[in-house]
């Protein structure tokens, strides 16, 4: 009885393409961490040579992580940018907003300057949007918050980048000159907004 020649076609390069995927992963796995690290990194400043800006958050308040691409090629991704949106919602209405993507451009070149290019490092979200109901009531427990604050048109963030020391995120913000900088090291936050170049 003959053998049935090989399978050719589609479904044959899908099946070799599976088993290539597998294999790369399984090694990978038992790569030694420095080698894995660094194939990482490498994989991290080619996406960047592309022009893949990938961002990192922690929403401390929610407790949720996400790491989203919100622009590709100087193309804003919506998909990214709902995510980001999402993550920087006021925690105390659920009240979701859009965040100025000139906030986010800021942040991934503040993350640059602080931590390195293609850096994997996670901004840790104190606060992002703010609803006025929010707002007003910040305001009425301190005088610090401004009545026509700048989250409440999703331009301003105060975070903290996991991995770096507070002081030198905030002279990294200071040395771009893109908008306002607020240093609150009691707090353990640093405030930057899209607005006027100012710091206090």
């Amino acid at each position: 009885m003959s053998k049935s020649p090989p399978l050719k076609g589609p479904l044959d390069l899908s099946r070799r393409r599976f088993c290539v995927s597998a294999l790369a992963a399984a090694a990978a796995s038992l790569l030694p961490t420095p080698v894995k690290a660094s194939l990482e990194k490498l994989a991290r400043e080619s996406a960047e040579e592309k022009g893949v800006r990938t961002l990192a958050f922690h929403n401390t308040h929610t407790n949720e992580r996400i790491e989203s691409v919100y622009s590709v090629a100087g193309r804003y991704q919506e998909s990214g940018l709902k995510a980001i949106d999402w993550i920087l919602r006021d925690h105390r209405t659920g009240d979701v907003a859009r965040i100025d993507p000139g906030l986010l451009d800021l942040l991934h070149l503040l993350k640059e300057q602080a931590a390195g290019a293609g850096s994997p490092a996670v901004f840790e979200v104190v606060s992002g949007y703010r609803s006025p109901r929010s707002n007003q009531m910040l305001r009425l427990r301190s005088g610090a918050v401004a009545r026509h604050s700048l989250h409440l048109e999703g331009r301003a963030a105060d975070l903290r980048l996991a991995g770096v020391p507070l002081r030198t995120l905030h002279a990294a913000a200071l040395d771009l000159r893109r908008g306002g900088v607020g240093y609150y090291p009691g707090d353990g936050f640093l405030h930057v907004d899209t607005g006027r170049v100012r710091s206090w």
